[in-house]
């Protein structure tokens, strides 16, 4: 589906303030607020916008550490990568996984209260992962760039 300028405005605002009321967001990208309903929900229908939201301030919650995990699996077959992948995806505390090319098989975002918190979820969960033949952690310091907007 091709986007026109109208549609990347809406889209900007709707990353950044996605509870606007549909006539905020309408007068502030300057359209009627009918033609500014119908544009987001022909988006949401093509799945360009695929859902809406709450962002929870991990620090305000107890989950203020964050730790990447590169997870080495001990061979790529179709059998090995499904069983890794569906039980990757019950751990609760990760919240990304991602299938890399490169040294590592796969990247987790993980977050935890602190040291100990992941500790636990090390033992619990990570450990426990099949085909994982290798694990290397790193404690994210601080958080310099942060987003879930997408420059269009």
């Amino acid at each position: 589906m091709q986007l026109d300028d109208t549609d990347r405005r809406i889209l900007r605002v709707l990353q950044k303030q996605g509870r606007v009321t549909n006539a905020e967001l309408a007068e502030l990208i300057n359209l009627s607020p009918s033609a500014c309903h119908r544009r987001v929900q022909r988006m949401e229908a093509d799945g360009i916008i695929a859902d809406y939201v709450a962002l929870l301030d991990r620090r305000r919650i107890g989950r203020a550490t964050v730790v990447f995990v590169e997870i080495k699996l001990s061979g790529q077959s179709e059998d090995i990568l499904d069983a890794f992948e569906r039980e990757v995806a019950r751990v609760p505390d990760v919240l990304e996984c991602h299938l890399m090319a490169g040294t590592a098989d796969y990247l987790l975002k993980v977050i935890a209260a602190d040291s100990d918190d992941f500790a636990r979820i090390h033992r619990r969960y990570l450990s426990r992962l099949p085909g994982v033949v290798q694990m290397q952690s790193s404690f994210a310091l601080r958080n310099v760039v942060q987003t879930t907007a997408i420059d269009i």
